[in-house]
Order: structure tokens, then C-alpha cells, then sequence
């Protein structure tokens, strides 16, 4: 009961906050990505848990470090979130387990809606359709959060700005490569490992980073009911309604992370669908 009272408070909390990348929503980003590591290590196993993390870290901190210094692939851009943190190269620190916290709750959807229980590619069909699956579902997150974050709390800058409130198309593409890769490695390193938890979880334990998932887009609806329009200017000088900003945030939400997630909860419960068994 507490662990379930606990699990409501933050996703309730994700919700209230998270859509304005201020002091509480940094804390709970981080009690978030916390949450859901210890859901990892219960729900996969410490080791390949351990192996997501890491492989997430390795992989974003690199291309994001080459994406900054470059422009590719995202395009040139440049961090102003978090200046007095820790930086990896030119990158704050915060970046990489976001990356893992909401890369993880993608792979679970990714997991479920294919019929995947065990949480892990089972043959080779799933080895390169649940990383492929999983890099959508992760990069919604990106296509919903990025005009705000960019554009209106310049948490970064694209410096030529782009189409979409600021933000370029090579930065979804860019996103797109960097998820893919390391959901692929992760499937790699785990098809032919052991399994790290004995028993199935059940469907319940399931739920909580789809909810989280859910949560981390719902968060925009407060903002744009609530705050105040105002003229905003990209990197590139175009000029933007912050109330059209908010509020094309939430339609592309309903109708991306919405529905992907409320069908990872609808197969999550359907009673007629039997968990997959692997093959030979």
C-alpha cells in the first residue's frame, strides 16, 4: 500500500510540475529517474538494468557531446539548462538519466505492446522490432517537450531555430538515431543472456512507468490553461505565440503519447491475451 500511495504522489506530482522546468520539477526528475531504476532492478534484474543505464549514458553523452560540437545530428544547437551542474564534456550531467528514465519507460511499452512479458527480446524478430518500436515511443516524449523547453524556457537554443516552434526536423531524426542505438545494443547484449528475474512481475508493476510515460506528457495541460501568452523569439529570430506553443504541445500530445500509452495499459489488461511464450 505505501509503495502504491508513493507511486500516485509522484506521477501526480510529474503532472503538477513538470511541464515548467523550474527547481520542483527538477527534484522530481530526479526522484523520478530514481523510482524507475529501482523499478528496472526489480522488474529485469540488477545486471541488465545496470547494462541499460550504462549503455544509455555511454551512448547519449557521446553523440550529444558530437552533436554540440558539430551539429550533427541534431543540429547546431547548444545547452543553457543547468549551467552550475556537472557537465560530461558540454553536456550537464542531468541529461543522461533523463534520457534513461524516460528511455526505460519506453522500452517497457515498447515490451508490452508486443507481446514481450519477459521485458527482453526472445527471438529475432523482436531483436530488432522492440528497439525500433521503443525509439518511437521515445522520441513522442521528444516531439512534445521540445518546443516548450527550447523555444519558450531556452533550456537550449537551436541557433538557425526550425519549423516546429524552433526546433529543427534533424533534431527528431537526431533523437530517432541516438534511442534507436542504444535500445538496439541493450537487445543485443540481453537475447542470449539469462533472464535476471525468476518470476513475471505482475501486470500492475507493469503500469507504473506507463503511467510515469503518461504523466511526463499530460504535464503541459496546466501551463497551457493557465499561464500567460507572450511573443518568443527563436534562435534563428523567428517569432512565436508562447499560446500557440502551449498549446500545439498538447494536441500533438493527445494524439502521440496518449494513445501510445493507453495502449500499452489496454494490452497490459486484456484478460484474453496470454503472455508470449519464447521460442526455441
Amino acid at each position: 500500500m505505501v509503495r502504491v500511495l508513493g507511486s500516485a504522489v509522484l506521477i501526480g506530482a510529474v503532472i503538477l510540475v513538470a511541464g515548467r522546468p523550474l527547481l520542483p520539477a527538477q527534484v522530481v526528475g530526479f526522484v523520478s529517474i530514481v523510482a524507475l531504476f529501482f523499478h528496472a532492478v526489480r522488474g529485469i534484474g540488477r545486471a541488465e538494468a545496470v547494462i541499460f543505464l550504462l549503455l544509455c549514458l555511454a551512448v547519449t553523452f557521446i553523440i550529444e557531446n558530437i552533436g554540440v560540437a558539430t551539429g550533427v545530428p541534431f543540429g547546431s544547437y547548444e545547452f543553457r539548462v543547468a549551467p552550475n551542474l556537472p557537465h560530461v564534456g558540454e553536456i550537464p550531467i542531468i541529461v543522461g538519466p533523463l534520457y534513461f528514465g524516460m528511455g526505460y519507460c519506453a522500452w517497457v511499452i515498447a515490451c508490452i505492446i508486443l507481446n514481450r512479458w519477459g521485458i527482453r527480446p526472445d527471438d529475432r524478430f523482436s531483436l530488432f522490432a522492440l528497439p525500433v518500436t521503443a525509439a518511437f515511443a521515445m522520441v513522442q516524449w521528444d516531439v512534445v517537450m521540445d518546443p516548450p523547453n527550447a523555444t519558450l524556457w531556452r533550456a537550449w537554443v537551436w541557433h538557425k531555430g526550425g519549423g516546429f516552434f524552433g526546433v529543427p526536423l534533424t533534431n527528431f531524426l537526431g533523437w530517432f538515431l541516438t534511442v534507436w542505438l542504444y535500445f538496439q545494443l541493450y537487445a543485443c547484449v540481453v537475447w542470449k543472456r539469462a533472464a535476471g528475474v525468476a518470476s513475471p512481475r505482475s501486470r500492475a508493476f507493469w503500469l507504473f512507468p506507463i503511467l510515469l510515460y503518461l504523466a511526463s506528457g499530460l504535464c503541459h495541460v496546466l501551463p497551457w490553461l493557465m499561464d500567460a501568452d507572450l511573443r518568443l523569439a527563436d534562435g534563428g529570430d523567428r517569432v512565436w505565440s508562447a499560446q500557440d506553443l502551449r498549446e500545439s504541445t498538447v494536441i500533438v500530445m493527445l494524439f502521440t503519447m496518449l494513445p501510445t500509452g493507453l495502449m500499452a495499459i489496454l494490452r497490459l489488461y486484456d484478460r484474453a491475451h496470454l503472455p508470449r511464450q519464447p521460442e526455441a
